[in-house]
């Protein structure tokens, strides 16, 4: 059982033992008088004779008294306490932070989450007899690592098991996922949270209705972060050549002036392609843009951005994107010779490398796979490329919308202006000869709407923007209008974004990753930046990757009759969870609460008290002893005449 004081500065008081002592030892300075004999008086005669002033230290009651008073005294003013002995609770959730800011190392080379799993052995150490506790690591979502488990071994391997991920975290879920695994069962529960503090959302801990304690690893530090990277293709101002232009932000969550260099570096290329110098003040956010001319094969290949030197917190010292692909979007039309208004349109555009495919072999026509494909007076069960859109389709099902019978000259009543397909653009105006009725699951899927029923509708699928046309546009006014070509505009550069992307969602970390692949694709092989390869599930043209818990590349390659690979990327990219410095932990709405800087959340034994008590009971012991009433001796025998007579001629 750990013991240790609290206040050892109270042993001052040891000091009075040797004055104490001193006093039993010392001589009384007797005073001088005249008697008849000195026979009753030898041994303070003899004192009197002895030349040194102390005499020889008896072992009496008063004094073994004292001093064991003294020094139970001294003890308790220096808070003797014991830790360890077992922790308040018959169910204990012990929560460990596993955000990026975990990762971060310490001037000991500790990182935090070492550190936590630390503490969270020593909590299962301090169970109470026939105490449970379950485990649950705070990601960016909460997982349960351990049951309620009395076993001691099969927790600490669970905690061992626990590793920070490089994603924001979100402390919030985890403890409310322990909060509802304990507040059903019957007898006490506690909840123990292990962080560092640097908490991405301030709240996360408000609101919790058990007895709650929160225990903070690590020392702050200065942290300098890359917080938001975009690539994008441009051309030079100077020599009219394309170039790529990688805009980063650098954040600095420092006290003091820090100096960086942002160099930006092919992957698996040392040399650097482009570098800055900055100077960032406290609390300053500083947008750097790096560029570099492409050759012709860089086009899909990663790029890395770097801040150096690094701190303690590498996660964010680094991002990572891909040269993104030449300004010319491929786009196939199907039939060639279907939809001419949409044709011209296309061609019109110099941006769009304008291709043709007939309906039935668009399955297995070379369509490469981040083209957007545009079908006239059909609708293919099977839908090769990226983005696409349907024009005017037979009736029945298509996609997700039912296609119903002719509408004789709709009007149109309203469109979706929030959409990316339709901004800047206005329908006003615009006469339809003949439409046909589109019937869809939900009212959000409504792009343009007529009195009689929808005339243009969303039918996306996951990883893919779809759009289907009621009509054929030559059989309206549309295409006479600017709002067709600027529509037409729209569809292509949402494909071209999509594309740019290579994915459609957020790449971020802890988010699932969503990846093109071409439609025929049925599973590819994933190799994280932990360079551990893994088969994955494709379908219908995308392949998603789920646990996505490092920063870095994701390579996705795939066989079959077209073999090919691609590249994605994930970045931290969070300015909230970068911000490693110590934060005041907001605790709010339980019954007990307490947040502690230290690494002790075992219970607490105090023996100061009982010390005091024991030592006010041996001076009143003392006291006793000394006002008791003294013993009355018997009289000495009288001697015999013959003995008192030899002891006279001596």
């Amino acid at each position: 059982m750990p013991f240790e004081l609290a206040s050892p500065a109270g042993l001052w008081l040891l000091a009075l033992v040797p004055p104490l002592v001193v006093l039993y030892i010392l001589k009384v300075r007797r005073t001088r008088v005249t008697v008849s004999s000195t026979w009753l008086w030898s041994a303070a005669q003899r004192d009197l004779m002895a030349r040194s002033p102390f005499r020889r230290l008896i072992a009496q009651v008063p004094l073994l008294l004292e001093l064991t008073a003294l020094v139970a005294l001294a003890l308790a003013l220096a808070r003797p306490t014991t830790r360890g002995a077992s922790i308040a609770g018959d169910h204990v959730a012990i929560v460990l932070d596993t955000s990026a800011s975990m990762n971060a190392r310490g001037a000991d080379g500790a990182a935090r989450i070492e550190l936590a799993r630390r503490a969270a052995h020593r909590i299962v150490a301090s169970l109470g007899p026939g105490a449970d506790s379950l485990v649950v690591a705070a990601g960016r979502e909460a997982r349960l690592v351990s049951p309620l488990e009395r076993d001691r071994k099969r927790l600490r391997d669970a905690i061992d098991g626990v590793a920070a991920s490089e994603a924001e975290g979100d402390l919030g879920r985890a403890v409310a996922l322990a909060s509802e695994r304990l507040r059903s069962l019957p007898g006490d529960s506690r909840l123990v949270v292990i962080t560092d503090g640097a908490l991405a959302q301030p709240d996360a801990l408000t609101g919790v209705t058990l007895p709650l304690d929160v225990l903070r690893v690590g020392e702050p530090f200065e942290n300098l972060a890359l917080t938001r990277l975009d690539v994008r293709r441009g051309t030079d101002p100077a020599t009219r050549r394309e170039q790529v232009q990688v805009f980063a932000v650098v954040t600095s969550h420092a006290a003091t002036r820090r100096e960086t260099y942002v160099t930006l570096r092919q992957r698996n290329v040392g040399s650097p392609l482009a570098s800055r110098q900055l100077a960032l003040e406290p609390g300053e956010q500083a947008p750097v843009l790096l560029t570099f001319e492409p050759a012709p094969t860089d086009a899909g290949t990663g790029l890395v951005v770097e801040l150096a030197p690094g701190d303690a917190l590498p996660a964010d010292d680094r991002a990572y994107a891909r040269v993104p692909h030449g300004e010319r979007l491929p786009v196939v039309l199907a039939p060639p010779d279907g939809s001419p208004w949409l044709r011209r349109a296309l061609a019109a555009d110099p941006s769009v490398e304008l291709g043709g495919a007939r309906l039935e072999e668009l399955a297995r026509a070379p369509v490469p796979p981040d083209a957007l494909v545009v079908v006239a007076g059909a609708c293919p069960a099977v839908l090769p490329g990226a983005d696409f859109v349907v024009v005017n389709p037979p009736p029945g099902r298509c996609l997700t919308v039912e296609v119903g019978a002719p509408l004789d000259r709709p009007a149109v009543t309203s469109w979706k202006e929030a959409d990316p397909r339709l901004r800047f653009l206005t329908l006003d105006g615009v006469a339809f000869s003949e439409a046909r009725e589109l019937r869809t699951d939900g009212p959000n899927e409504v792009l343009v709407r007529a009195r009689e029923g929808a005339l243009i509708t969303d039918v996306s699928v996951p990883g893919r923007t779809g759009t289907l046309l009621g009509f054929e546009p030559g059989q309206t006014s549309w295409p006479l209008k600017a709002s067709f070509v600027l529509f037409v505009r729209n569809v292509v550069e949402l494909a071209r974004a999509h594309r740019a992307r290579g994915l459609t969602g957020p790449a971020r970390t802890g988010e699932p990753l969503q990846v093109r692949v071409p439609y025929d694709v049925t599973e590819v092989e994933v190799t994280g930046p932990t360079e551990v390869t893994a088969p994955l599930s494709a379908r219908e043209g995308l392949a998603v990757v789920p646990d996505v818990d490092r920063a870095g590349f994701y390579h996705l390659a795939w066989r079959g009759a077209r073999p090919g690979s691609v590249l994605a990327t994930a970045n931290l990219a969070s300015e909230r969870e970068s911000d490693t410095r110590w934060r005041e932990i907001a605790v709010s709405g339980t019954a007990s609460a307490q947040v502690s800087s230290g690494e002790v959340v075992e219970a607490v034994t105090d023996w100061s008290y009982l010390l005091g008590a024991l030592a006010l009971l041996l001076l009143l012991a003392d006291v006793a002893w000394l006002g008791r009433a003294p013993r009355q001796l018997a009289p000495p025998a009288p001697r015999a005449p013959e003995r008192l007579a030899r002891e006279a001629t001596r």
